[in-house]
């Protein structure tokens, strides 16, 4: 496993690889070692991965909210001196990078928006939250938490699969609760028609925790972005399908340094 450093302010962060710079934001209970299948991009771009503020090993507890999650990525490149990253979210993580692109949109080379969404609509709070209300706010690192949670995001139940999900979903519970509301308070329906840089949104095809038509709705608000939804896979596409979820970052990517 890659070593990770903390930066000036207090985040931590594993700095990975050479060429341009890619962001890799995780999700909610995620930490940045949940990338793990993704570090074989490193061969071609500078890889920075960060614990968003309460997860991993990030002791800053205060202030759980998007908007500060992307302060501290953006103080982080201004640590490294870097002017302007390709910048990859998933689910939480892809709230944070819209997030970025508000506050510092000269700052994103692309937006890649992995299983996220925008805004949750009144009537899909209910669906998601109440009926896990209490399951969510009581959430730890019991087995029995543990297994629910797997068995929410993931498409394919297969051990090695379960076992490296539990590995890097590290949920702090209050964190967690509060991250949680923060999620609920996006609301990004102004922002997302002027996004103008090149933008990926990525669905899988059986997620139970953003459905897909969150993500087409998504794509619909974005001029020029591009929409692909990943067969077989549920909310964790860069882990149930690692190798076409690569490529297709690799694909997405190219295409803007051959058209820059």
């Amino acid at each position: 496993m890659e070593k990770s450093r903390i930066s000036k302010l207090g985040v931590p962060y594993m700095h990975i690889g050479t060429g341009d710079p890619l962001v890799l934001i995780h999700g909610l209970g995620e930490v940045k070692e949940g990338w793990e299948d993704q570090f074989e991009l490193a061969d071609q771009y500078k890889l920075i991965i960060p614990d968003l503020r309460g997860h991993g090993e990030c002791s800053k507890t205060e202030g759980i909210s998007i908007e500060n999650f992307a302060l501290d990525i953006l103080s982080l490149l201004n640590e490294l001196k870097i002017e302007s990253a390709h910048i990859l979210g998933l689910s939480m993580g892809g709230a944070v990078a819209q997030e970025i692109y508000r506050q510092a949109p000269e700052r994103c080379r692309t937006l890649l928006l992995i299983s996220s969404f925008h805004y949750f609509p009144k009537k899909l709070k209910c669906v998601l939250y109440e009926p896990r209300k209490e399951l969510l706010q009581q959430i730890s690192y019991t087995k029995e938490h543990s297994d629910y949670a797997a068995r929410m995001t993931l498409y394919s139940w297969n051990k090695d699969t379960v076992e490296k999900f539990n590995k890097f979903f590290q949920p702090k519970p209050q964190i967690f609760v509060d991250s949680l509301v923060a999620c609920f308070e996006v609301n990004n329906l102004s922002l997302l028609p002027m996004v103008v840089v090149p933008t990926l949104i990525v669905g899988g095809q059986y997620d139970s925790v953003l459905p897909v038509w969150i993500q087409a709705w998504m794509h619909k608000l974005i001029p020029n972005s591009e929409f692909i939804i990943m067969r077989n896979t549920g909310h964790l596409v860069k882990l149930e399908a690692k190798d076409r979820f690569n490529q297709l970052l690799r694909t997405f990517l190219a295409q803007q340094k051959s058209a820059s």
